[in-house]
């Protein structure tokens, strides 16, 4: 249905060869037989109150039309909407591929490792999740921002650079995570922990790449050739998760080790076919430039990334340590649940944080802020929905993923569901926030609300176990959202808070974009 024009808000055609027809015939004379019994109302009054409710009726249909509410003209709703519902949907086709062979490995990891186990997995795979932010914030995200705007016409040389600032991350990466290994071997005598951070040192420099190299395909909005990578990758990991499981080689560390092997394996196929349709119209920047305007932009992105970070990921060694490595596992299986929608609002930022940047070079601050509004619908719709279905199946849903192991948390997941949905219209804020090259004002928002959260959340972990833990993450994500809510409306408005006035002021003021694309 091509909603060109709703046929039914308009009055009928009329047909001119009827007219034509009868021009020579004569018209008689009007006449107008008035017949007022009680009530009655003239004809031609009848028919002017139903002109006036019919157009009071249009002019209300009009305003409340979704078109309208969406901010895109009925006539060109396929022409604006159709082709990012066919890069969104390639979008959450590849991330949908990518974590939902994560999402199956993290499942069958907790049905086939013992407890403590899958408890040490959990607290690996939360510091593999604080490299991966830490990575997200220096390098994809600015990425995202600086490859959609200055670099989109030197793509070529500007991931060249990119390929080197990876080489350095990486080799940092490997030495603080390989002395954590065997301090964790010597110190905390847990064997399987330390197992469990080696396989992070090796999976670690081979998933970012991989990560790299995908990013680099949305930059030209291309998500359904990153989609094909995603299909190789899962491919790679789920044929051999059922290897190792078979051969009797599953564990902590084999299966990080296996997640690296795919992830590398895809990124040199995905690389092949990315290099020749790169643009390579303007001189390549050199690789301290790039880490440059990375460095500037980042800086604040990676402080805000880590105060996400903690009030999601620190209560698994928290746990670990007032109720032992299978309470983290208890958590873990419970919070499984979220991966879905934190991976669909992932695609949704690979491909809308490019344009969101665009859209504030080219338009400005308030166009950045209407859409932002439509993400936060967007986000919340989708999370909303989906915690409906799970919610409704909660219960066979645990048996059947976790065969009858971890039902003692299963009476948890309307508490995890509330914290995703709040955490969930964050999203549109913190997009527009990112785009407008403001993350210091997302770093403060995330901040306060983590300092606040942590206050209460701490003891009632302690206090409460896996319950307490739920709940302090739950606060955070209730208190980040207020909290970003407000500073985007300051933001837009021109008005600047204490917190960030200090941030400019200690922050050297440098031309993130070229001189043709101003800052507003």
């Amino acid at each position: 249905m091509g909603f060109a024009q709703d046929q039914s808000m308009q009055p009928p055609p009329r047909s001119r060869d009827v007219i034509a027809t009868h021009a020579t015939l004569p018209v008689p004379e009007p006449t107008i037989h008035l017949m007022v019994t009680g009530n009655s109302l003239p004809e031609t009054s009848l028919q002017e109150s139903e002109n006036q409710s019919a157009e009071k009726s249009t002019r209300v249909w009009h305003r409340l039309h979704p078109a309208r509410l969406l901010g895109v003209q009925r006539g060109t709703i396929l022409a604006k909407v159709g082709p990012w519902v066919h890069r969104g949907g390639f979008a959450v086709l590849d991330q949908g591929l990518i974590s939902g062979s994560n999402f199956l490995v993290s499942i069958l990891l907790a049905r086939w490792l013992v407890p403590d186990q899958y408890g040490a997995y959990a607290v690996a795979f939360g510091i593999f999740v604080l490299l991966s932010v830490v990575y997200q914030a220096l390098v994809l995200e600015p990425m995202a921002v600086f490859g959609g705007s200055c670099y989109r016409d030197g793509l070529r040389g500007y991931v060249l650079s990119l390929l080197w600032i990876h080489l350095t991350i990486s080799l940092v990466m490997i030495a603080a995570i390989g002395s954590a290994a065997l301090i964790a071997k010597e110190f905390s005598h847990s064997a399987v922990l330390a197992g469990a951070l080696a396989g992070i040192m090796i999976a670690s420099p081979c998933v970012l790449i991989f990560w790299l190299v995908r990013r680099a395909f949305y930059l030209g909005l291309a998500a359904s050739k990153a989609a094909l990578g995603a299909f190789v990758y899962s491919s790679l990991s789920m044929g051999g998760l059922y290897l190792l499981y078979h051969r009797g080689l599953l564990s902590p560390f084999t299966a990080f080790a296996l997640m690296g092997l795919a992830a590398l394996g895809t990124a040199l196929y995905n690389f092949i076919r990315l290099w020749g349709q790169l643009a390579d119209s303007t001189p390549a920047p050199r690789v301290r430039e790039s880490w440059s305007k990375h460095w500037t932009y980042g800086r604040w992105a990676l402080a805000s990334s880590i105060a996400n970070w903690i009030p999601a990921y620190v209560y698994y060694p928290l746990l670990s340590t007032f109720a032992g490595m299978a309470a983290s596992g208890q958590l873990k299986a419970v919070m499984n649940f979220m991966l879905p929608i934190e991976q669909v609002k992932a695609a949704l930022a690979l491909l809308f944080l490019p344009y969101a940047a665009r859209i504030q070079a080219q338009r400005g601050s308030s166009s950045v802020g209407k859409l932002s509004t439509r993400l936060t619908f967007v986000s919340v719709g989708i999370a909303g929905a989906y915690w409906a279905t799970i919610l409704i199946f909660r219960h066979p849903l645990f048996h059947f993923l976790y065969s009858g192991r971890y039902s003692e948390v299963a009476h948890l997941l309307p508490a995890v569901a509330f914290g995703s949905i709040i955490w969930s219209a964050c999203f549109g804020p913190a997009t527009a926030l990112r785009a407008m090259e403001s993350p210091a004002s997302v770093f403060a928002a995330y901040a306060l609300a983590t300092f606040l959260s942590l206050l209460i959340g701490v003891p009632a972990a302690w206090a409460f176990g896996v319950t307490g833990a739920v709940w302090g993450s739950n606060l955070a994500d209730v208190l980040s959202w207020v909290i970003v809510f407000i500073v985007l409306r300051r933001k837009i408005t021109g008005r600047v808070g204490a917190l960030e006035r200090w941030i400019r002021w200690k922050t050297p003021r440098t031309a993130l974009l070229p001189d043709e694309l101003p800052a507003e």
